[in-house]
């Protein structure tokens, strides 16, 4: 199988387990503890990621990123294990902690070896968002796979014990494919690393670009679930086909939006339509309540997911020309954006729910999401 496949499917696979858990996270600590402290615990994972992820770079000199991979894949499957288990709030805090803190570091080794495999700097569009569509492909399915298991209860240990499950592919594939490891990486110090990424106009823009992307992604799986099925009331039964219609995007829309970056227009362009889509859909979502449609609510996801997906195929792809496997290290500072985001998003919505005013914790995180990516993005030359 060639490895860029073995990549792809692998990408697949691992982004099931985590989808699994990021729609359902907390709904579940909200049977815990009061629905607004949620994601300060999501909030702890992302700490305790930011932590490790200067070491991670040496990890991989040492071990290898395909060995490191399996390693994080059984650690993440005993920990979903665990959650299945229904453990006492203390344990099950703690496993959610390392379960969010883990996965990035598992995104991460998959973009060394993508990068290892990935020879033409003018096919990574393609190379990247094929990649990142095998992963939207698990996303689009999740929410469907959530309402088939959960079946009109909050059982979310089965969703637990299915993510837990979805990771055995996963290591069979990763033990039993050869993928090439590239060069030996690159490991300099991470103060180095973002001062040249700071000096560099383009890095710069992509890296505080999938910030800005990173924030939004941690608000909405986490917080439109937590919305409409723990404040409006709305089923899991419902809210399934709804978020797989809202998804729908990352499926169809990335990898061509790559080509065109590719060949024609370029990424600043659409990096800028893209927040600008998603900032305007999200703070609309302040105007939905226990009386809409679901067709309305699913037709604004829908289109606030059209911008992410522009904007995640327009930093990915503009990132990773720049960059080869031989730079973890700079590769490590892009992806802790992720980290960044989970720490920030749940404290930051945590300080306006205080008072569970949802209609301004939409209405402001909106605006700040289209502010903020025009900001970022306006230093960005397109390279075509």
């Amino acid at each position: 199988m060639h490895p860029r496949l073995v990549l792809s499917i692998g990408n697949f696979l691992s982004a099931i387990y985590f989808f699994l858990v990021i729609y359902i996270v907390a709904p579940y600590l909200a049977l815990l503890m009061p629905a607004s402290k949620t994601g300060l615990v999501v909030s702890l994972g992302a700490l305790a990621t930011l932590i490790l992820f200067p070491f991670v770079p040496q990890m991989v000199r040492t071990i290898g990123a395909k060995r490191l991979a399996l390693i994080l894949a059984a650690l993440q499957a005993v920990f979903l294990s665990v959650l299945a288990l229904s453990p006492s709030v203390l344990f099950a805090v703690l496993c959610v902690v390392v379960v969010m803190a883990l996965a990035p570091i598992l995104s991460y080794q998959l973009d060394l070896l993508l990068e290892a495999v990935t020879d033409e700097e003018g096919t990574t569009g393609r190379v990247r968002t094929l990649f990142i569509t095998a992963g939207s492909v698990a996303l689009l399915l999740a929410p469907l796979i959530i309402g088939w298991v959960l079946d009109g209860t909050e059982a979310y240990g089965r969703v637990f014990l299915f993510a837990a499950l979805s990771l055995t592919p996963f290591i069979a594939l990763f033990l039993f494919e050869r993928l090439p490891t590239g060069e030996v990486p690159h490991v300099s110090k991470i103060a180095t690393t973002l001062a040249c990424i700071w000096a560099n106009p383009d890095l710069r823009a992509a890296a505080l670009g999938n910030g800005v992307l990173q924030f939004f992604f941690h608000l909405a799986p986490l917080y439109i679930p937590l919305y409409l099925h723990t404040v409006l009331g709305f089923p899991w039964s419902d809210l399934g086909w709804v978020f797989a219609v809202m998804l729908l995007p990352f499926v169809f829309l990335e990898y061509p939006a790559g080509i065109i970056a590719d060949k024609w227009l370029g990424d600043k362009e659409m990096l800028i339509a893209g927040f600008v889509i998603t900032g305007i859909a999200f703070g609309a979502l302040a105007l939905v309540t226990a009386s809409t449609s679901l067709v309305v609510i699913a037709a604004i996801l829908f289109v606030s997911r059209i911008g992410a997906a522009l904007v995640e195929a327009m930093v990915e792809g503009h990132f990773f020309r720049s960059v080869t496997e031989r730079d973890a290290s700079t590769i490590t500072v892009y992806r802790m954006m992720r980290p960044v985001g989970a720490l920030i998003a749940p404290l930051f919505a945590s300080l306006l729910l205080i008072t569970g005013n949802y209609l301004l914790f939409f209405m402001v995180s909106g605006a700040l999401i289209v502010a903020l990516g025009i900001i970022v993005t306006i230093p960005l030359r397109d390279v075509r």
